[in-house]
């Protein structure tokens, strides 16, 4: 498929988690195809930075504050997306974060903090978004997902990690299955390895870094774009 087949004009596009890494990516190319792009994230300076970068480039997007944690919150900015900007075409839930850990050590507070965004995040987007879109009868979900999802990852221990993103896969399913005769489409993404800043901690330790690229195939990180 060439960038000219893949058009997106006239329709909006909301990204979560979309101030760096994989999220920005993921607006930028968005907005490269025509899509008029909302840069949500809970991070104000870099994500209006993203939005304006986006605008300057001839693109279209906005930034709003977004903590997908925070399910009431997240009711509010879809309010005040479709008030503002018209009805959502596609939604990407793409935020998360990792905390690495020995399960024997995992902190209560590290386990939520990353089920709370990396799996609660996803559903409170789905469900605040999807209402609309069910009752549209339209509509396209992305959740970013993990090969962590699927395999345990060695050598750094990443439970809550890999819980979340095996829990986002099969709810991932379980939407798609849902709302599938309403016209919305579900689907995930699960990148293995990519230069981020997700992953810098596991690029800059040596004992991490060389199991990885062993037990990668082609050897080397995926690149944000």
């Amino acid at each position: 498929m060439s960038d000219a087949d893949f058009r997106l004009d006239g329709k909006r596009a909301v990204v979560t988690g979309a101030a760096r890494g994989i999220g920005r990516e993921i607006a930028e190319r968005l907005a490269g195809a025509g899509a008029h792009v909302i840069v949500a994230d809970i991070d104000e300076a870099e994500g209006r930075a993203v939005a304006s970068a986006i605008e300057v480039g001839g693109g279209k997007a906005v930034f709003v504050s977004l903590d997908v944690t925070d399910a009431a919150a997240v009711g509010v900015a879809v309010e005040a997306i479709y008030a503002d900007h018209g009805a959502v075409d596609v939604l990407v839930n793409n935020a998360g974060i990792v905390r690495n850990a020995p399960a024997l050590e995992m902190s209560r507070d590290d386990w939520k903090a990353v089920l709370d965004i990396n799996l609660g995040g996803v559903f409170h987007c789905a469900q605040a978004f999807g209402r609309r879109m069910v009752t549209a009868g339209r509509g396209v979900m992305v959740n970013i997902s993990s090969i962590c999802g699927e395999v345990t990852v060695y050598p750094q221990p990443q439970i809550s990690y890999n819980a979340a993103k095996a829990g986002v896969n099969l709810l991932t399913k379980s939407l798609a299955v849902e709302w599938a005769k309403s016209g919305v489409r579900v689907n995930a993404v699960a990148p293995g390895y990519v230069g981020t800043e997700l992953t810098l901690r596991g690029r800059s330790n040596p004992e991490w870094f060389d199991t990885w690229m062993r037990m990668t195939p082609m050897g080397r990180l995926g690149e944000p774009r």
